[in-house]
């Protein structure tokens, strides 16, 4: 017997399980949240991090102002939400080249683009993120404490490139690691104060990962490798 679609969508409201009064209170308060947060981004994006306001929320939201503080007691408090939402999406662009790519140069070439498309993309969460866009304020311990960990996720992956003999670095592993964040930041910062409507990979800083990356091959390729560093396992 063929289903109608009516026979389906009889059979999804049968099968769907009712929320309870306190689950749609929480997916209510959950989605606001989302609301809220989605509206700080395109405020930061449009008008800078730094002039964020409570008010022109509530106005886009079409609630008042006082209703914000339902959800979030401060402004401080907002963007300390923001910096942890920043977090989760900037290790969304990292982590999947630490996944996809073994020790050696393409995953550093790959580390280096998607720093800097995280930055192309996402300008407003760089800016909070790795800037000091908005005067006396810090991340709160809690997010702090969650930053520090994923920084150190991002050390252990860095060692790791010594471990396995792709880089040898004059100086210490962990400042090698910072000059690397360094230059990769500067490079990112370059690009979208100069050319945000260009993608990775095209314009005057845009165009440098590769470059960037052959630097360091030069730099930190193990002394006796005659292959300039070239990765393990036949990986070009």
């Amino acid at each position: 017997m063929v289903r109608t679609e009516e026979d389906v969508t009889k059979d999804a409201i049968k099968n769907r399980r009712i929320l309870s009064p306190a689950e749609r209170r929480q997916r209510n308060r959950q989605e606001m949240i989302d609301a809220i947060l989605a509206t700080a981004r395109d405020l930061m994006r449009d008008n800078g991090v730094a002039a964020l306001s409570l008010s022109e929320i509530a106005r886009r939201l079409q609630v008042t102002t006082a209703a914000l503080y339902r959800y979030f007691p401060s402004k401080v408090a907002l963007y300390d939400a923001l910096f942890r939402a920043a977090m989760q999406v900037f290790w969304s662009y990292i982590t999947p080249v630490w996944e996809d790519y073994p020790p050696g140069w393409p995953q550093v070439e790959a580390w280096i683009e998607a720093r800097m498309r995280f930055a192309q993309e996402q300008p407003e969460l760089f800016s909070l993120l790795f800037e000091r866009p908005v005067p006396g304020f810090e991340p709160s311990p809690r997010s702090m404490e969650e930053s520090v960990g994923r920084l150190a996720q991002a050390q252990q992956v860095f060692a790791r490139l010594v471990e396995e003999g792709v880089i040898e670095p004059p100086v210490p592993p962990d400042r090698a690691f910072d000059l690397f964040i360094a230059m990769t930041h500067g490079l990112s910062a370059q690009h979208i104060a100069n050319e945000p409507q260009l993608p990775i990979g095209e314009g005057r800083y845009g165009s440098l990962a590769p470059d960037t990356a052959a630097l360091f091959r030069a730099a930190w390729t193990p002394k006796g490798r005659g292959d300039a560093g070239a990765p393990r396992g036949g990986e070009a």
